[in-house]
């Protein structure tokens, strides 16, 4: 289990998370959890899997963030969490899916098109 490598992404945030039994050390970037993501929502954000199996402070992570910003690395590794969690039972798949924790958000920020502002803001039209 601690030589596998599990990848999670969102939007341009890209996540490799490793997981094993331990005391709930969580290592991110080099840094503890509390210093990485400073806002409460964040870091539940990322507990929510070991929330939802009721496994907190069970797995010591060692993981790898690079790209986007603190929301889009957070979202990273909950998905790269949730992937090694049903990979290393197979029973708790069942309950991350219904809570929606193995879902790839696919959103993206929309490209800027010719002609607008932004990505679908116009110029202001005068009639006269």
């Amino acid at each position: 289990m601690t030589d596998q490598i599990f990848t999670g992404r969102r939007k341009s945030a890209v996540a490799r998370a490793r997981i094993s039994k331990g005391s709930g050390v969580m290592t991110l970037n080099g840094k503890p959890l509390e210093e990485y993501f400073t806002t409460e929502k964040l870091r539940s954000h990322v507990l929510e899997p070991f929330e939802t199996l009721e496994q907190g402070g069970q797995w010591d992570v060692s993981a790898r963030l690079h790209g986007g910003g603190t929301t889009g690395q957070a979202g990273a590794l909950r998905l790269a969490l949730a992937r090694a969690l049903a990979d290393y039972d197979p029973e708790w798949r069942t309950p991350l899916k219904q809570a929606g924790l193995l879902t790839r958000d696919a959103r993206k920020v929309e490209r800027k098109k010719y002609g607008l502002k932004k990505a679908r803001r116009a110029p202001q039209f005068s009639k006269r």
